[in-house]
């Protein structure tokens, strides 16, 4: 996505969105939950298809009925806020990964992070973020509605993995023509964000 032949647009990661929903769906109904979903984990199947797929199963836990998991790990900007007080998780802590995962990918930013891993896990437990960044100058409502029902506090109020389907931003039959969703977005951003991570 952040080669520079490539040409990211809304469209684009409303098609990459929808391939993490579905996967994720997928993953929950089964009750395993990935724990680990960040931007290095999601890759394009090749550089010429929009096809991605989930990697590196390493933190996953199968959910069982009645037994509480609690952790202690995950990556410290795409972490829930349950994870932060150490309360237990659920599916519903994947679709805050998603959320940010989705903030990132349309802005190279990211919503949370603070000069140091408390400030960070501070801005998350106080809800910290906001879309007043250029970045998000020409990105529709939908989109920041989308993440906005994500980064919601309460794991039990989130979106749901298939539920994310049905939202006007991913769900196919409110596709409008809408030209602005295809204007290029600058990777600027997102490229030093990358680079800053694997640094």
């Amino acid at each position: 996505m952040v080669a520079d032949d490539f040409t990211l647009t809304e469209h684009d990661c409303v098609l990459f969105m929808r391939q993490i929903c579905l996967a994720i769906g997928y993953m929950h109904q089964k009750d395993i939950v990935h724990l680990d979903l960040k931007p290095e984990n999601i890759l394009c199947k090749s550089k010429k298809s929009h096809q991605i797929k989930i990697i590196d199963f390493g933190l996953t836990r199968k959910l069982k009925p009645g037994e509480d998991v609690r952790i202690l790990f995950g990556t410290p900007e795409f972490v829930s806020p349950e994870v932060i007080s150490y309360e237990p998780v659920s599916a519903s802590s994947d679709m805050w990964s998603v959320g940010v995962v989705c903030y990132v990918l349309l802005s190279g930013l990211s919503p949370f992070m603070g000069d140091s891993d408390v400030e960070t896990f501070s801005n998350i437990t106080g809800l910290s973020y906001d879309f007043e960044d250029e970045a998000f100058e020409h990105i529709s409502e939908d989109a920041m509605d989308f993440i906005h029902k994500l980064l919601v506090k309460d794991q039990r109020k989130r979106l749901k993995a298939l539920e994310c389907l049905k939202h006007p931003w991913l769900d196919q039959r409110h596709q409008t023509a809408d030209k602005s969703t295809f204007k290029e977005i600058n990777t600027d951003k997102l490229k030093s964000f990358l680079m800053r991570r694997r640094w």
